[in-house]
């Protein structure tokens, strides 16, 4: 099946890091001709946003400088906290004022480096993940909907995760903000869909990205073992016998964003090789 975005304007957020899930998508919608607005945070903002974590303006700028001498896909840039619904909102105006449309938004931006064991988790924590993971998708959603309306139809896609149908332990802020994507696309698609907007969540199993990465270190330890050991393990309860790469997802991306897709909305996709079965 070709998919092809010819025409197609999309906004990915949380796409300003190399290796990550964000860039994986932008390249597959730019592949098929969508120009694209490729989004982060752009700097720290605070001590949940930390350098190592986020998209630098500078590697988000070259980021999309290199897709587009790559593709030949008409891409900009824009630092965006999606934290703020004025920034957000500049954001989807941005697209629209710059590359005509707003076609596509992907909610891709979250917080998955704050992991700690429940009796650790400060408000402060718990407020950062819930903040970026749920209000900030809440946010996109409803930016990008206001032009959506207007154009007459749309696609939006929040990556969610496995922990939007299983929980995990250490995740507690994470698992709540991912399952209330659940609800919350159960509920705007309803609304949504009288104006030929669909909206969907994509839900992979674990990719190691950057953060994967990290994440893998991370869990190994509370768990007393190598991370060899930890992602062998992790490989054998998945039936197709091994973790997700960020095309995998990006995959998913591009199909609930397609034409062969316009009867699907309020879903939960699952991309995780046979592993979540909810």
């Amino acid at each position: 099946m070709a998919i092809e975005f010819a025409g197609k304007v999309a906004v990915v957020t949380g796409a300003g890091r190399r290796g990550g899930l964000g860039e994986a998508i932008v390249r597959r919608l730019a592949g098929a001709g969508c120009s694209v607005v490729l989004s982060d945070i752009g700097a720290q903002a605070d001590a949940s946003t930390p350098t190592a974590m986020i998209g630098a303006k500078s590697e988000m700028q070259a980021l999309a400088l290199e897709i587009a001498a790559q593709t030949e896909a008409r891409m900009e840039s824009f630092a965006c906290d999606v934290r703020d619904a004025s920034r957000v909102a500049a954001l989807a105006q941005f697209a629209v004022s710059t590359l005509g449309s707003l076609d596509i938004w992907v909610n891709n931006a979250g917080i998955g480096y704050i992991m700690k064991p429940l009796l650790e988790v400060s408000s402060d924590d718990w407020r950062a993940v819930i903040d970026v993971n749920l209000t900030g998708c809440f946010n996109g959603i409803q930016s990008a909907a206001r032009h959506m309306i207007r154009q007459g139809g749309g696609r939006i896609i929040n990556i969610a995760s496995q922990a939007a149908k299983s929980g995990f332990p250490f995740a507690a802020a994470y698992c709540a903000s991912k399952h209330a994507l659940v609800g919350l696309v159960r509920s705007v698609a309803i609304e949504l869909g009288p104006h030929g907007i669909t909206v969907n969540n994509v839900c992979p199993n674990h990719v190691t990205t950057g953060l994967g990465a990290w994440q893998n270190e991370y869990f190994s330890k509370k768990r007393g073992l190598t991370v060899e050991r930890y992602l062998e393990q992790m490989n054998a309860r998945i039936p197709l016998g091994r973790c997700g790469v960020p095309q995998d997802t990006a995959n998913a991306v591009a199909f609930l964003c397609s034409a062969e897709a316009s009867y699907i909305t309020a879903e939960s996709l699952n991309v995780s090789g046979g592993e979540e079965p909810h």
